[in-house]
């Protein structure tokens, strides 16, 4: 039987948010390169949990404030299966 399990998300106000399910451990850099490369003067954090092993949780960004709020919501979920991955962004 499936337990489903509400959970809180907290992000600072003035950010915009990502959360995304993924199988692959080079997610955190990839998601990284993705936004540098789109939006260069963004401010962002973020965060991939593993589903294996040590259940790691990987953080990227360029701003300390961003890269630890994005760490809070995988966090929150225990892995398992599937490895979550968050990203939390200030757009000048």
């Amino acid at each position: 039987m499936i337990e489903l399990e509400s959970v809180r998300m907290k992000f600072p106000e003035d950010t915009n948010i990502i959360i995304g399910q993924t199988h692959f451990i080079k997610t955190a850099e990839d998601m990284y390169e993705a936004v540098v490369n789109t939006v260069p003067q963004a401010k962002f954090g973020l965060a991939f949990n593993e589903s294996s092993g040590p259940c790691l949780i990987r953080a990227e960004g360029n701003d300390d404030e961003l890269r630890n709020a994005a760490m809070l919501t995988p966090r929150l979920w225990p892995a398992g299966m599937y490895s979550f991955s968050s990203c939390v962004m200030r757009i000048p």
